[in-house]
């Protein structure tokens, strides 16, 4: 995405995937629905996903123009690091630290710490440690230092027992999530599985649906995104917390 950076500094939401798609089926309607309420999103995405079994890189990048401005995200760029192939090393630290210090996002989106995709695992923790190491004024190429108020992990497809910290309610915005994975025609069109979501014998976007209709009902809505932060969230009015208990 050609973009004017300058024009969208700061980013509020930033999210950063291993792979293009990855951002959407994790946390797409949550970027869509920050976009509604008039913040800015942006994506970085890791690698064209050039060793995907399906599609090319250059197919890859057009679905992910696509998909980006079905969710309204203002800015995506791509870190042209190797697919199948991210390692958690100081060049990798030093040329993400350079993406996130030229966007300045607030809150951060990563993949959860575990994950069946090497990449997805390694992005997590590559991720936080390029957040804090973007706050060091001596690391790296010189910018301004940078650090991110918050880090969220997408818990998007987990079949552990870590439980959500917190599930965003993407109702209004799940037709747009949807719309921004079909948009992934060479990957998905026909897939029964994608990412970290495991077959069921249904359609892809069945399967999505399904999903987003669990992490839904935990929140008594029609569909969610659920997240996981290490830190403990603050409740300021203990009166007015919402999902009725009873």
């Amino acid at each position: 995405m050609t973009v004017d950076l300058s024009a969208v500094r700061p980013v509020d939401v930033l999210a950063i995937g291993a792979h293009r798609d990855d951002v959407e089926l994790s946390c797409g309607g949550t970027l869509a629905r920050c976009a509604d309420q008039g913040y800015t999103t942006g994506v970085i995405d890791l690698t064209a996903g050039e060793m995907g079994t399906r599609g090319t890189a250059e197919a890859r990048a057009v679905e992910a123009e696509a998909a980006a401005k079905v969710l309204g995200v203002s800015v995506r760029l791509n870190a042209g690091f190797p697919d199948a192939g991210i390692f958690n090393n100081q060049e990798t630290r030093e040329r993400l630290v350079s993406l996130i210090r030229r966007l300045t996002p607030r809150v951060v989106i990563l993949p959860f710490l575990r994950g069946r995709h090497p990449d997805h695992r390694v992005v997590a923790e590559l991720g936080r440690d390029a957040c804090f190491l973007s706050g060091l004024a001596k690391f790296g190429d010189g910018e301004p230092p940078h650090r991110p108020h918050k880090i969220l992990h997408s818990l998007a497809y987990r079949e552990d027992t870590v439980k959500p910290t917190f599930v965003v309610d993407i109702t209004d915005q799940f037709d747009r999530k949807r719309r921004a994975i079909a948009c992934y025609a060479s990957q998905f069109d026909g897939a029964q599985a994608a990412g970290e979501a495991f077959p069921t014998g249904q359609p892809l976007l069945e399967l999505l649906e399904a999903k987003a209709r669990h992490y839904g009902t935990l929140i008594r809505k029609g569909f969610g995104e659920p997240f996981y932060t290490e830190e403990t969230m603050e409740a300021n009015d203990i009166a007015e917390l919402s999902v009725r208990s009873l």
